[in-house]
């Protein structure tokens, strides 16, 4: 019978050993990998992709439309249209400059003052306020929007109303739609205002044609 030393022994003890150790540390890493992956995922990725899926996505398409209102102390202004294919709702916005009008140390900076220089009034007698006022910038210049429901509750009319100011001048633009969500619209319509083409007409509107203004 062949005989094994004590060192013969040892080498393929140290071997089995080894092996051992490192499947262990694998399988630790393993796992470990796999629970910091459950720590950074979302808690629920149904309802995450769900909510992106069914989140509203409009390409608005503005097409200038008559002004419908008659002639008052701040003349007429521009309307603008955006159907229900390009809008999910039709939206109409009326903007106009009221020269002169606007608190000329504050500005359109709050909620009494919008109110105060707005057109909502052109569209209902009354309304319904939905939640706080928000800044806003358009072009260079700054003010708030806000918007209100038909004051019976009925109609589901939504009115967005919209003023900033530069210096004393202030344009306000009022937009009226129905069954359409003003999350959804609202930037929709404050992006319109704040086109180049709108906020050079705005410029021009508030005799600031030829003055220089950076936004």
């Amino acid at each position: 019978m062949l005989a094994f030393g004590p060192e013969e022994t040892a080498e393929p003890a140290m071997k089995r050993a080894l092996i051992g150790a490192t499947a262990i540390a694998i399988a630790v890493l393993v796992l470990g990998s796999a629970a910091v992956r459950g720590v950074l995922a979302p808690a629920n990725t149904a309802a995450t992709n769900t909510a992106a899926t069914n989140a509203p996505a409009i390409e608005p398409v503005w097409t200038e439309a008559k002004w419908p209102f008659p002639m008052d102390q701040w003349g007429l202004g521009k309307a603008f249209v955006c159907s229900a294919a390009d809008c999910g709702a039709q939206v109409n916005v009326y903007v106009r400059p009221k020269i002169g009008f606007c608190n000329c140390a504050t500005g359109v900076s709050d909620e009494a003052e919008l109110e105060r220089v707005a057109d909502t009034e052109l569209l209902r007698a009354k309304t319904r306020a939905l939640g706080s006022g928000r800044p806003i910038k358009v072009g260079w210049m700054r003010g708030m929007s806000r918007s209100y429901s038909a004051s019976d509750g009925e109609t589901g009319e939504r009115l967005v109303s919209v003023a900033y100011n530069d210096e004393c001048d202030v344009v306000v633009a009022v937009a009226r739609f129905a069954n359409g969500d003003p999350v959804v619209l609202e930037p929709a319509i404050l992006a319109f205002l704040n086109t180049n083409t709108m906020v050079l007409w705005a410029k021009k509107e508030l005799g600031l044609e030829f003055i220089r203004r950076q936004w």
